[in-house]
């Protein structure tokens, strides 16, 4: 089962994320400001992260970076008010992988989240396997004890390959701005 970190000041935002999660079959932990989101983030190691942006103690932005940083297959869905006013680009070089606006229609919702639940199920299976290398074969009481294999290097390059491809468009936004600071632009 996925976990979904669902991180909201506000109660009611929470109640109808937490009835669209759980009925859909993810176990959601909630939060309800940022600095308790990056204590839970070790213990809860969600596949999905859902922090609002205005998120007391630590912000949304904030969140998304360090989960970016500390969690590689961790996905993050940014959420604002419907009026409320914040930069959707910040958002994106913060890393987040989508933006919803509250409040929360479920088909929306889901829409939003299933592939990036699917995409972190995918890259949490491809970095363990490549960090661990296929299993020690058994060996019987009589053998000496077969050394580890190395990782196979397909899979680390899988992983790798992965990794990149989810980094890549905050790499390629962050540099092009960088770029057109530079220019002058």
């Amino acid at each position: 089962m996925s976990v979904i970190l669902l991180a909201d000041d506000s109660p009611h935002a929470q109640r109808i994320g937490e009835r669209i999660l759980k009925e859909e079959g993810y176990q959601v932990v909630s939060i309800t400001d940022g600095a308790t989101a990056l204590l839970r983030l070790a213990d809860a190691d969600p596949d999905l992260v859902i922090a609002d942006v205005f998120l007391p103690g630590c912000s949304g932005f904030d969140l998304s970076r360090y989960v970016k940083t500390h969690y590689r297959h961790t996905r993050v869905i940014l959420t604002a008010g419907l009026l409320e006013r914040f930069d959707e680009e910040a958002a994106r070089r913060a890393g987040c992988d989508a933006i919803l606006r509250k409040p929360f229609e479920a088909s929306l919702v889901m829409q939003a989240i299933r592939p990036l639940v699917q995409e972190a199920q995918l890259a949490r299976g491809l970095f363990a396997e490549a960090l661990a290398g296929p299993a020690p074969e058994p060996v019987s009481d009589a053998l000496p004890m077969a050394r580890p294999q190395p990782p196979d290097p397909k899979r680390v390059e899988a992983a790798i390959a992965l990794a990149l491809e989810a980094a890549l468009p905050a790499l390629i936004r962050e540099i092009t701005e960088k770029v057109l600071i530079a220019l002058g632009h």
